[in-house]
């Protein structure tokens, strides 16, 4: 009997466990690779700008192509996916909802403020959404209202230990700030992560960038005092360079003293050329010793970040100081004609002899140089004397280099938007307004994409006056119709802002590129993380590894151009000291491109370091041939400008790169 009731409890069981409902396993990781076949489809609707293909992603059970999904908007940007990214802010996987917060914020939509607040998990005990508050946190200050900024400041639960919420909140901060919006709440809560011992490094790097780039901030005399402190005992250049900047704005005389006194010993050149842009914000009498000093420092980043502090905060009375220092051989040809076009602006016009001298020696430069990058600085330093501008038409329509060409309708730019204008050329002025609009129009019917794109910004000038002047503006949309896009898309939206501006409209739509340029998928399985670029220069060998895993469509766009030997021969037209240096223009004077354009790629990557090469553009999805590499950090490009690859040997070599200086070669290896 006992055999038989055991007998038919297993069968229940066995027909209960045969009757019970399968339940498919929850998959819970993200497991991201370009080289899966449904990822590479993502992607292509996302460079396409197919929302409605990658909306049926955001309920797809696997959560890695939710995530690529969700990511996929944090580079398109489509206004109207708000509502349909909100649905995964709530997903079960973090890594999936911090996405959605991320992408959120690259809307930069106040719409989303809402949501993101709304999705903050205030009750994370265990820390387990430390990462997606921390995102949430961010995006709120990429997009939300101020009225959320006094609330984020004030925020003081966080403990030291905290890192990763107290970055979130750090960054917020400085989002505001990058859009403009500040309270003293804020500016006090990022100098106490400076001042307060126990602070993460990460948070304090990012205080001082805040401190560095927030404008209109107030920062008292004992806030200045502590914050000169700090900079005496930082050991990290990336806080001290940021920081240099923050500490001017304070203008307290503890902070010029501590600048002075660290200039004197600094070792970074990016730290010394911060101080030299920190000079400013005091008395000229005070700093011009040091900065005369600094023009023949042996780095020549210092030395021409000495003289741009002369251009900008100048005395008249120190004119002839600059001239002077202008033929003095052991100061960098850069900056020596930078003091020229200094003494230039400051020398009163009534000292004809010397104004006459001065641009002499400058025409002669002009005339005996061979390299058009200083023949072009040389036009530029020309333009402070407006009565240049015959010499400048001139070369306008003779010069053949594509360098001096526009930089010679640039230089005629910068004596049309002089606010003085009219009183500058007294009695002459509309003489001198006809000849220069004659010149701009002839410059339309020549069809050059880089000197119309310039003659467009200068037409639009209202103190010139031209659109008062020029009765027929046909040659607008006559130029305008004979641009090829994509490549010349910047001279394009350039002539349409003109032509609006003729027609009195100010809320004229800019054209955008559509996807013209597909992904070489095929070619990715030959790219890892071990897969880098070898730049061959005069100095030595830059070498990078590239992303992939970021940013497939510029890493796999570089080495089909590499490979193709577009780069060999290519010179680094733009070089701005502790900032960047950028090469891969056609043209040389960074209005050359190919004939295709390829996406913005803006994964959540911070620009948190010197050395990150990204793609230079003339706005999102413009990018094609361009890159730069970046000096030191750069946070103000996060989100906007794509990464594709890290400097990993010769960074020394990139901080000693010039405008002109010219890649021999690059080669691809794995």
């Amino acid at each position: 009997m006992r055999n038989t009731q055991y007998f038919f409890l297993f069968i229940t069981l066995v027909f209960c466990t045969q009757c019970m409902p399968f339940e498919e396993e929850k998959l819970t990781e993200v497991n991201f690779d370009f080289k899966d076949p449904m990822i590479q489809q993502i992607y292509t609707f996302q460079d396409k700008h197919l929302s409605d293909s990658l909306y049926q992603f955001f309920r797809h059970k696997d959560p890695t192509y939710r995530y690529a999904a969700a990511m996929a908007f944090a580079s398109h940007q489509d206004q109207d996916a708000l509502d349909s990214l909100s649905l995964l802010i709530d997903d079960d996987v973090e890594k999936v909802r911090t996405a959605a917060a991320y992408a959120l914020g690259q809307l930069g939509n106040e719409k989303a403020e809402k949501i993101l607040i709304n999705s903050f998990e205030q009750y994370d005990s265990l820390g387990e959404s430390r990462r997606f508050n921390a995102a949430v946190l961010e995006a709120v200050g990429k997009c939300a209202s101020p009225k959320y900024l006094k609330p984020l400041a004030t925020i003081s639960s966080y403990m030291r230990t905290d890192t990763i919420l107290l970055e979130g909140q750090a960054w917020s901060l400085y989002r505001y700030a990058r859009r403009g919006e500040t309270i003293q709440e804020g500016t006090d809560k990022m100098i106490d992560y400076l001042v307060k011992p126990g602070y993460p490094q990460s948070v304090r790097f990012i205080a001082s960038n805040y401190l560095s780039r927030a404008k209109n901030i107030s920062i008292d005399s004992a806030q200045a005092v502590a914050l000169t402190k700090v900079i005496k005992k930082e050991e990290d250049p990336r806080v001290r360079m940021a920081l240099a900047i923050g500490l001017g704005k304070s203008k307290s005389p503890d902070a010029l003293d501590a600048l002075l006194k660290l200039f004197n010993k600094e070792k970074d050149y990016r730290v010394k050329c911060n101080i030299l842009r920190a000079f400013g914000n005091f008395e000229y009498q005070d700093v011009q010793a040091t900065v005369f000093t600094a023009l023949t420092d042996k780095n020549t980043h210092v030395a021409k970040s000495a003289a741009q502090f002369f251009l900008d905060f100048g005395y008249p009375r120190d004119a002839a100081v600059y001239w002077r220092r202008a033929k003095d051989t052991t100061v960098n040809v850069n900056a020596q004609i930078m003091l020229y076009k200094s003494a230039n602006k400051y020398l009163p016009n009534y000292f004809t002899d010397y104004k006459s001298s001065i641009n002499y020696e400058l025409k002669r430069r002009y005339k005996d140089s061979q390299n058009p990058y200083e023949k072009a600085a040389i036009l530029d330093a020309l333009s402070e004397f407006g009565w240049n501008y015959r010499f400048l038409r001139e070369q306008a329509l003779e010069a053949t280099d594509p360098v001096v060409k526009t930089a010679s309708i640039e230089s005629l730019g910068t004596i049309c938007k002089n606010p003085k204008f009219q009183s500058y050329f007294g009695g002459s002025h509309k003489r001198v307004k006809k000849e220069i609009s004659e010149l701009l129009i002839e410059v339309f019917n020549r069809g050059d994409v880089a000197t119309m794109a310039v003659a467009s910004g200068i037409l639009r000038t209202p103190v010139a006056g031209f659109k008062e002047i020029i009765e027929d503006k046909s040659f607008l949309t006559q130029a305008q119709s004979k641009i090829e896009l994509p490549h010349a898309i910047e001279t394009f939206n350039e002539i349409q802002q003109t032509i609006d501006y003729f027609n009195g409209e100010t809320d004229g739509t800019l054209k955008t590129i559509a996807y013209n340029h597909p992904i070489e998928w095929r070619r990715i399985s030959t790219v890892s993380d071990l897969t880098r670029a070898n730049l061959k220069t005069a100095y030595g060998t830059i070498a990078f590894r590239f992303l992939p895993e970021v940013a497939p469509s510029s890493v796999l766009n570089f080495i089909e151009l590499t490979k193709s030997g577009f780069y060999d021969g290519k010179k680094f037209h733009r070089v701005i000291p502790n900032f960047v240096a950028q090469a891969g223009c056609p043209r040389g004077d960074g209005y050359g491109s190919l004939d295709y354009t390829i996406r913005s790629e803006l994964p959540p990557l911070h620009y948190d370091e010197g050395g990150y090469v990204g793609m230079a553009s003339a706005g999102k999805h413009t990018e094609c041939t361009q890159w730069f590499i970046t000096h030191s950090p750069t946070p103000h490009l996060d989100g906007d400008y794509t990464i594709f690859a890290k400097v990993v040997e010769g960074m020394d070599i990139v901080h000693q790169l010039q405008i002109g200086d010219v890649i021999e070669k690059i080669t691809i290896s794995n």
